[in-house]
């Protein structure tokens, strides 16, 4: 198996004399779960990211692998009941990275808890052999002893019900590392900037690295449009005239340490002031808080939290936790954006479903939207399957259903701080023990190691500072202020690794603190 090398990449796209039978633009978890389903079934397959892999929405969700509970008491069976089935391949085909999560819904005296006991075990049910275990009444004792630091004042008892949590930035890597091995061509910084026509009908791709600057014009026999919250950009250069398609709803989180919620178990709140769900999660050693739902009209590829999102978050916090949250305590503050399909009725940002939507334009240009990571394989394999069947591609079965993603290991020490790498984490360790200084950790406040840099530059196509510290390491989610203090380090073993000179580091220091602010309360 061999890394993501960005050189090798290229020279792939140089070398490629045919048609390409799928281009995929965008690498978030949607193009991924699309280019490794059409990888694995042995189709020639190119993915172009214009930033990095999972840079935009896809690294930055709640963390959750879950079927929906919110969905269910909407009344959107079929999406749950898909999302469940999805959870169960996920943990089969990633274990290293997907892992069971206990979460303990408290019932208060000012909202009743029968919809939780039922709803929950007819989530269960829903969930079938690939369920995680069953739901249950908690006491006030019970629900006390799971959740320490839960507020005590009116607390009558609680439901408990497991979930499954995961990272969502390594995952995308880990994709993007077995589509690679599966054939797959992905290159991060390739901007595509206009569609190939051929009588009228979508025939490739024009795009350019922007690391070079060179410009390729490249052929496809279908190209998929996954960018997420840019679909409407893609769509509009097929067809400028087309209307949008997606309304982009922004979801925000605070980080908190570990103190606020010691325990293993998460906090689910089904009910917030804007009829959302608020889940606070352990997630390595710390707790992520969230979320909002804030519908936005302009799409970034770094969005920011608002200050109302921020205060909403921690004062819905304070209501169900001992220890209120104040702003000096949010170790890292992030916003993403999801992919909503417009409907045609104002319903809020909230109501809208989190199903998929494939939309084939007349002249082929396929796009798929909407979703959420939980279903990105099903997402890819149903964008693959009807690739084939608008472009006559030789017709080949999914396997990606019993697929095991890179990194595949049955059980990991959570303990040990390279357990997100699952089998890889031994190569990391023998680069350590020939070279003991790739040991040392890179900041006091976070267990992370100069080893990582060198693997993420060579096996990971990490090609900048913040690539390593927001994606390929969590750094800048887990302590904001720590990954600032980091950034001169990683850029100088960064540069050894990319033959790159010390103006290089300077420049990538001042982008990644400049990009950081952005996570830092003020």
């Amino acid at each position: 198996m061999n890394g993501l090398d960005r050189d090798i990449m290229l020279e792939n796209l140089d070398s490629f004399e045919s048609v390409w039978d799928v281009i995929v633009i965008g690498g978030g978890a949607t193009g991924l779960g699309t280019a490794l389903e059409a990888a694995s079934r042995g189709y020639s397959t190119l993915l172009l990211e214009q930033a990095d892999f999972a840079k935009g929405t896809s690294s930055r969700s709640t963390k959750l692998a879950h079927g929906g509970v919110r969905y269910l008491q909407q009344g959107d069976v079929s999406l749950v009941i898909e999302a469940l089935h999805e959870r169960g391949l996920m943990m089969k085909n990633a274990p290293h990275l997907v892992h069971n999560q206990a979460f303990v819904i408290p019932t208060y005296d000012w909202w009743g808890g029968p919809f939780y006991t039922v709803g929950m075990k007819v989530y269960d049910m829903l969930a079938g052999k690939l369920g995680l275990g069953p739901s249950k009444s908690l006491s006030k004792e019970e629900t006390i002893e799971k959740i320490p630091t839960v507020e005590q004042e009116g607390l009558r008892g609680g439901v408990i019900y497991y979930d499954g949590q995961f990272d969502d930035a390594r995952l995308a890597i880990n994709l993007a590392q077995t589509c690679a091995d599966n054939g797959g061509s992905l290159i991060n910084y390739m901007k595509v900037t206009g569609l190939l026509k051929t009588n009228g009908m979508v025939s490739g791709v024009i795009a350019q690295d922007l690391e070079t600057g060179k410009e390729y014009q490249i052929n496809g026999r279908v190209v998929v449009n996954a960018t997420g919250v840019f679909v409407d950009h893609v769509i509009q250069m097929d067809d400028p005239e087309a209307s949008d398609i997606v309304q982009p709803s922004q979801g925000v989180h605070v980080v908190l340490d570990k103190e606020f919620l010691p325990g293993d178990s998460a906090i689910m709140v089904p009910k917030t002031d804007d009829g959302r769900v608020l889940f606070a999660v352990p997630w390595n050693n710390k707790v992520v808080v969230g979320t909002t739902d804030t519908p936005v009209n302009n799409v970034s590829l770094e969005p920011r939290a608002l200050e109302e999102e921020v205060d909403f978050i921690l004062d819905h916090a304070a209501q169900y936790l001992t220890k209120d949250p104040h702003r000096d305590d949010v170790q890292s503050v992030f916003a993403g954006l999801r992919p909503l399909v417009k409907t045609s009725d104002d319903k809020s940002t909230s109501q809208i479903s989190r199903s998929h939507s494939i939309i084939v334009s007349v002249s082929g240009l396929l796009t798929i939207t909407g979703g959420k990571w939980t279903t990105y394989r099903k997402m890819g394999e149903d964008a693959v399957d009807k690739a084939a069947l608008i472009e006559g591609l030789e017709d080949l079965d999914s396997i990606t259903k019993e697929f095991r993603i890179r990194g595949w290991l049955r059980h990991v020490d959570s303990a040990n701080p390279l357990w997100f790498y699952g089998s890889d984490s031994i190569a990391i360790r023998k680069m350590v023990d020939r070279k003991p200084e790739l040991g040392e950790p890179l900041h006091p406040d976070l267990p992370i190691i100069q080893a990582q840099v060198v693997w993420a530059a060579k096996n990971e196509m990490a090609r900048t500072v913040e690539d390593f510290l927001a994606r390929r390491t969590r750094a800048l989610l887990l302590n904001a202020r720590a990954s600032v203090e980091m950034a001169p380090k990683v850029a100088e073993l960064l540069a050894q690794k990319l033959r790159k000179d010390e103006e290089w580091q300077q420049q990538q220091i001042q982008h990644y603190q400049e990009l950081a602010s952005g996570y830092i309360l003020n």
